[in-house]
């Protein structure tokens, strides 16, 4: 064996044919390299990771991912295992996510060397008993912490990521036994009006399609397919190699503030989303081109009381009044058929069970019990942000360490919410639990970033991420999704497509909960591209065309007041609608992002002069004015029920769905949606 010259090599090239390849099979992979050497051995090159001049299993690919993986957790102290065990924000230089911000320069790809230790709930801004540490000094977390596990919350350009991505990965290469990092984040490919920390990053220069709940509305599997394949490409050019996401949780309770994130209320049709998201994202085995996809929250988290949400107190119990639980479960065993990385329990706790009312990350008969024997999931049980030291349900009088040792015991392998390992590693020192436990989880996390092939090249070519991310190519197809996604669900007299020449006034109305009312969007240039003419006041129109965007109190100001779908009660001016559409015919589209009751400006069989409606799920008006205009005949069918009234969604079971509600309960069905006689989808052109 020798040792030969430090070389930056060539990078992994983000192939379909890398995707379906899980081993290397004895051929050279491209090694990245920027501080080790490389040894030679029988002609075949391999990384010197710990500098000590010799070939180690776990260096030599190949080698099975368990074998290398089994020789890596020996060479591995208890306190490098500790902290392989966390994941924590991580933060560029200028980013203040959870900080109150502290500068207005740009951010950078630098390193915020900056510890965020934080006295208050980083959700619910409520006070903490103990001071948590939400984020660590990059280099601190890496060289001192010893943690490789990073959620980026950031939103800058491809390249900004690229060449964040690539410091961080020289630096964890430099360190120690230069283990690699996985870089995780919430979802960046859809239009939303919901952005937070913990459920969407919002709009980015990735490729933009529409919202989870279109994308499920289009019924079009290949589709949904080819949209994880091109995130897949997208996020990997820029080195976010896993994703907390997508959600196999169930709309089943109208009331949710998560619903927008969801695929809708039937458990049969998530579990096909959540096959074709998990095989894009993936490939049948993950492999070097392959993004992790973390399906959450186990074992589903949309049955809570009343609508509310378990990231507060008031919010913590989830209910089964019509015994649904197992349906909950459909979706999460397609998406472990598939192949799923990892999986993310909720913070609810099981209100009306045989399990016990304690949160599912420390529920052991839900988690070991039911996830991991009954249903053989294999992979990486990855708790949800904070279960320890912020939303603890059920568990609230165990002390931290007791906390640990529970959840533990349950089968968490990774946990999301401190960057510091204190607490963990004092619960294992202590001798409170198993270190088997520890090497099991250590085990399964190595797996991941083997199988990943992060060891062999981790790195990411800058220039080629600028070039990837959002291209024509890419959004033409989230272009045609978009149309896709939209549903027609009302069309009296034949009203659309609007014919040639009609004279529209198009309003899109949108006002934030609790803001201001702004003046109307209103469109007046047509710019060629639609056969009608837009007018600037609703008198001088054929036709009105209203666009509603409700808008309910978001996640993260829930103050535990019961939860109303009514548009009054989510930020539209009911009585200023109803004088637009008592002008002129009228066309409504309405941007669902919870099933909305619209009782308020349109009653189901009453003579009305609304004549068409819609059904959005985060979209662009140019998809909008598409359909209505006749250039793409709409195909969408809607992914849940809407009530018809208040009075309908105050009485419906919480893990019910919407069809089978009984007699009454619907305006629009789930999977209702019409089209036009001889329409076209003429932007269903052919694949890149």
């Amino acid at each position: 064996m020798r040792v030969i010259p430090l070389l930056l090599t060539a990078f992994v090239s983000l192939t379909n044919q890398a995707i379906s390849q899980s081993k290397f099979a004895g051929k050279q992979p491209v090694l990245g390299v920027r501080s080790v050497q490389l040894l030679e051995q029988d002609g075949l090159k391999f990384k010197d990771l710990n500098r000590n001049g010799q070939l180690d299993k776990y260096e030599d690919w190949r080698l099975s991912a368990q074998e290398r993986s089994r020789d890596l957790l020996t060479k591995m102290s208890l306190e490098q295992k500790v902290g392989f065990m966390l994941i924590s924000t991580t933060r560029m230089k200028n980013d203040q996510s959870f900080g109150a911000a502290q500068s207005k320069e740009p951010i950078t790809s630098d390193f915020n060397e900056e510890d965020l230790v934080a006295s208050q709930n980083m959700f619910t801004r409520k006070p903490l008993p103990t001071p948590i540490m939400n984020a660590a000094g990059t280099t601190k977390a890496v060289t001192h912490y010893h943690l490789r596990h990073f959620i980026l919350r950031a939103n800058v350009s491809a390249r900004t990521t690229a060449e964040w991505a690539n410091k961080l990965q020289m630096l964890c290469e430099s360190d120690g036994l230069g283990i690699p990092a996985i870089v995780a984040s919430n979802p960046r490919n859809h239009i939303t009006g919901a952005a937070a920390i913990g459920t969407s990053v919002g709009k980015t220069v990735f490729s933009a399609w529409p919202g989870e709940l279109g994308l499920s509305a289009m019924r079009d599997l290949t589709l949904v397919r080819e949209f994880a394949d091109i995130a897949r490409q997208e996020w990997a050019a820029v080195g976010l190699r896993k994703g907390y996401m997508y959600m196999a949780d169930l709309a089943t309770e109208p009331r949710w503030q998560r619903i927008e994130g969801t695929f809708g209320e039937d458990a049969q049709w998530t579990g096909q989303m959540m096959t074709e998201i998990v095989y894009g994202f993936q490939g049948k085995t993950l492999g070097p081109a392959s993004v992790a996809v973390t399906t959450k929250h186990f074992p589903g988290g949309g049955a809570g009381l009343g609508g509310q949400d378990p990231h507060f107190e008031w919010g913590k119990k989830e209910v089964f009044p019509g015994g649904k639980f197992a349906n909950n479960l459909i979706p999460f065993k397609a998406a472990i058929k598939a192949g799923t990385s990892a999986i993310m329990p909720y913070y609810s706790l099981p209100a009306d069970t045989k399990y016990e009312p304690i949160a599912y990350a420390y529920n052991r008969a839900v988690i070991h019990d039911l996830l991991r024997t009954e249903l053989g999931f294999t992979g990486i049980i990855n708790s949800d942000t904070g279960p320890i030291e912020m939303m603890p349900w059920g568990a609230e009088n165990l002390s931290i360490q007791e906390r640990y040792k529970r959840t533990l015991e349950a089968g968490v392998n990774l946990y999301s919410g401190t960057a510091d390992p204190a607490n963990l590693l004092a619960t294992v020192k202590s001798g409170m639990v198993d270190v088997k436990l520890i090497d099991d989880s250590v085990l399964r996390l190595l797996m991941e970033k083997f199988n990943l092939g992060l060891f062999e090249n981790p790195y990411v070519d800058e220039d080629a991420a600028e070039r990837l991310v959002g291209n024509a190519q890419f959004q033409a197809r989230a272009d045609l999704a978009h149309r896709k996604s939209i549903v027609l669900l009302r069309n009296e007299a034949q009203t659309l497509p609007l014919k040639p020449k009609t004279k529209v006034y198009f309003e899109a109305y949108a006002v934030k909960a609790g803001g201001a009312a702004t003046a109307a969007n209103s469109y007046t240039i047509n710019d060629g591209k639609y056969p009608i003419t837009f007018v600037a006041t609703p008198d001088e129109a054929d036709v009105i065309m209203i666009w509603l965007k409700p808008s309910a109190k978001s996640l993260f100001a829930s103050d535990g007041s019961p939860i109303y779908l009514s548009l009054s009660k989510n930020s539209i001016d009911v009585a200023y609608i109803n004088s637009l559409t008592a002008k002129k015919p009228t066309i409504v589209a309405i941007n669902y992002s919870n099933p909305w009751v619209i009782d308020e400006i349109y009653q189901k069989d009453a003579s009305s002069r609304i004549k068409g409606v819609l059904a959005t799920f985060g979209t662009t008006p140019d998809a909008l004015l598409d359909v209505v205009t006749g250039k793409f005949s709409p195909t969408g069918k809607m992914p849940f029920t809407t009530p018809l009234s208040e009075a309908a969604v105050q009485k419906q079971k919480e893990d019910v769905p919407g069809y089978e509600e009984g007699a009454g309960y619907a305006l629009f069905n789930y999977k209702e949606g019409l089209t036009y006689k001889g329409g076209t989808t003429s932007l269903s052109a052919s694949k890149p």
